[in-house]
């Protein structure tokens, strides 16, 4: 009898805990998970600027992101180029890695930054190269090409 209300009481707590996690997601407002694209459905500096951040990290793409946010083009690329890490210019891990200021070019339909990745090492150095993202709000963002050469100031 008190292994079938123990039961009893798990079943009603773990439907309490669904019912309260259904209505706090029902609650959320829209814009929480919709991207804030500009009036002409263009993703912004600002939210290009967190994808990079994200998609890089501290250390360079996960495989998940390597994988579902990287244009079909840039991973044929990438898969050309054993060895070298098309993504990162480079072929080791980098210690660190910052995103710079996003420029976005509304004719040409993409926005980029400089990516600066930071290199242990005495002295340690740093690389830099510049990163390309759509911005077609009417698609999920997705990395579309990184150019390796190092980017002017």
């Amino acid at each position: 009898m008190l292994r079938l209300l123990r039961s009893s009481a798990v079943t009603a707590g773990c439907t309490a805990a669904l019912g309260l996690g259904l209505v706090l997601a029902a609650g959320a407002p829209a814009s929480a998970h919709t991207p804030r694209t500009d009036p002409n459905d263009r993703y912004t500096a600002e939210e290009i600027h967190h994808f990079l951040e994200g998609f890089y990290g501290n250390h360079g793409p996960r495989p998940w992101e390597r994988e579902h946010l990287v244009s079909e083009q840039l991973k044929e690329r990438a898969d050309h180029n054993p060895g070298y890490d098309v993504l990162l210019c480079a072929q080791n891990t980098p210690k660190r890695i910052d995103i710079g200021e996003v420029t976005t070019a509304q004719s040409a339909g993409v926005g980029w930054a400089t990516v600066t990745a930071h290199w242990r090492g005495r002295p340690a150095t740093t690389s830099s190269f510049t990163a390309y993202v759509d911005l077609d709000g009417s698609r999920p963002m997705e990395l579309l090409d990184v150019d390796c050469a190092t980017p002017e100031d």
